[in-house]
C-alpha cells in the first residue's frame, strides 16, 4: 500500500519512502512483526550473549546470528548476514539474555551451535537490492502457481521469498502427498533465473505466514505467537460442550482452532467433579432429567419435560450426588425444586383498558386543569369584546 510515497511492508515488517532525490530509507515497524518476544530481560547484562542476534526476514522466519562486523547493533537494524550462498537481509529483533530462553525454545545449544555471521548494516545499496528482490515475489508466486498447475501437480504454492541478494528464492507449498517436483524446479530455474529452494509447510503455518484477524478480533495466534503446533480433536470440543459445527470450529487454515486447546485441560479437569447420570433423578412430583450442565460453575440443569430446556431448574452437583445416593437407596426426592414459586407474570392484558374508570385518577385530572387554565383568560376576552 503507498500513502504519499510511503510503502509498508507488513510481511518483513518495515516502511520504505523515497525522498525527492530519489534516495531510499526503510526503518523497521515494530507493530507488524509476527512471532513478536517480549524482551523481559532488557538492559541486564550477559556477557555469553553480547554477541547474539536473532534476525527476523519474512513472515515468520527467524534465524540466529553472531556479530562479527564489530559494530554495535541493537533491535531494530537491517543487517546484512550469512547465507549458504551470498547473503541475505534481515531486521534485528531480539538481543540479550532472552536470547538463550529462545535458543532453548528451538532445541539450540548455543555452545555447540555454529552461529552464521552478521557482515555489517545494511547500506543504501543493500536495501536497494533488497527491495527489488521483494519486488518481485509476488509476480514469481503467480508464475509458480501456473506452472505447476500446468505440470497436474497435487501441491499449492503458498508463498515465495527472495533472498536479499535477489539470487535465491524460498517456495512455500503445501501437499498431502509426496510430489515428485523435479521436473518444476528445473522449470523454475529456466524461468525465474535463479536458485530455488522447495520447502513444505502445514495449513496452520501458511496462515501463520499470511496472517490475518480471527473471530474473536485479535490477530492470529499463528501469527502472533505460535511456533509449535499440537494435535487438536473434536474430542477437546465435547469437553467444553462446543457445538460441533465445522464453520464454528475451524480457523482459517480450515483446521479445528487452536485455541479449543487452551481450556480443555480445565473442562477435563472440572468434569472429574461432575456426577454421572445414568437416568433420570426419581421424584415425587415426577422423574427429572438432566437438560444441560454448566461445567466450571458445577450447576447441572434439570427439567420434568425429557429433552426439553422449558421449566428448568439448577441443581448444585453436591446436592445431585446426594440425590443420586438416595435414589439408589430406593427414596424418591420430595421437593427438589425447592425455588418453585408463584411468580406473577410481567405480561399486562389489554383486557380492562376500555373502562371508563381508567381517567379517574389523579394524574389525568392535572392536565384538565391547565386546560381550564388556558381557557379562562379566553372566557374574559370574549366578555370584554362584548362590553365594547
Amino acid at each position: 500500500m503507498e500513502i504519499d510515497n510511503i510503502k509498508y511492508d507488513c510481511s518483513r515488517g518495515t516502511v520504505s519512502s523515497r525522498d525527492h532525490q530519489g534516495g531510499l530509507t526503510c526503518e523497521h515497524k515494530v507493530g507488524c512483526c509476527k512471532l513478536d518476544v517480549f524482551d523481559w530481560l532488557k538492559s541486564i547484562p550477559e556477557e555469553t550473549t553480547k554477541d547474539l542476534f536473532e534476525v527476523r526476514f519474512k513472515n515468520t522466519r527467524k534465524l540466529y546470528f553472531r556479530n562479527a562486523s564489530g559494530v554495535a547493533i541493537k533491535p531494530g537494524d537491517i543487517v546484512v548476514v550469512e547465507a549458504q550462498n551470498g547473503h541475505d537481509v534481515g531486521i534485528v529483533t531480539l538481543s540479550g539474555p532472552v536470547i538463550l530462553h529462545q535458543l532453548k525454545r528451538n532445541r539450540i545449544d548455543f555452545k555447540t551451535y555454529e552461529f552464521k555471521k552478521i557482515f555489517r548494516k545494511a547500506k543504501s545499496i543493500d536495501i536497494e537490492k533488497w527491495q527489488d528482490a521483494i519486488s518481485r515475489e509476488h509476480i514469481t508466486m503467480i508464475r509458480s502457481r501456473q506452472i505447476a498447475s500446468a505440470l497436474n501437480l497435487e501441491m499449492k504454492i503458498g508463498d515465495v521469498e527472495f533472498q536479499g541478494d535477489g539470487t535465491k528464492a524460498i517456495f512455500y507449498y503445501i501437499a498431502d502427498e509426496r510430489v515428485d517436483f523435479r521436473q518444476l524446479i528445473r522449470l523454475f530455474a529456466e524461468e525465474f533465473r535463479i536458485r530455488i529452494e522447495m520447502k513444505q509447510i502445514g495449513a496452520r503455518q501458511e496462515a501463520g505466514l499470511i496472517g490475518g484477524l480471527g473471530v474473536c478480533g485479535q490477530e492470529l495466534c499463528c501469527s502472533r505467537y505460535m511456533s509449535d503446533f499440537k494435535s487438536i480433536t473434536t474430542q477437546a470440543a465435547r469437553t467444553q460442550d462446543l457445538s460441533l459445527n465445522p464453520q464454528k470450529l475451524a480457523g482459517q487454515c480450515s483446521k479445528l482452532k487452536c485455541c479449543i486447546n487452551y481450556e480443555a485441560h480445565t473442562y477435563i479437569d472440572a468434569h472429574k467433579n461432575i456426577p454421572q447420570l445414568k437416568g433420570p433423578i426419581d421424584s415425587e412430583d415426577g422423574p427429572v432429567y438432566l437438560v444441560k450442565t454448566d461445567t466450571l460453575k458445577g450447576i447441572m440443569w434439570f427439567s420434568f419435560e425429557p429433552n426439553s430446556m422449558t421449566n428448568m431448574f439448577p441443581l448444585d452437583v453436591d446436592k445431585v450426588r446426594e440425590y443420586i445416593r438416595l435414589n439408589r437407596k430406593g427414596v424418591k426426592i420430595i421437593n427438589i425444586n425447592s425455588k418453585k414459586e408463584t411468580k406473577t407474570s410481567d405480561y399486562l392484558s389489554a383486557v380492562g383498558e376500555d373502562s371508563i374508570s381508567r381517567f379517574d385518577g389523579t394524574e389525568s385530572q392535572q392536565p384538565r386543569k391547565r386546560n381550564d387554565r388556558k381557557a379562562r383568560p379566553r372566557k374574559g376576552n370574549n366578555h370584554n369584546n362584548g362590553k365594547r
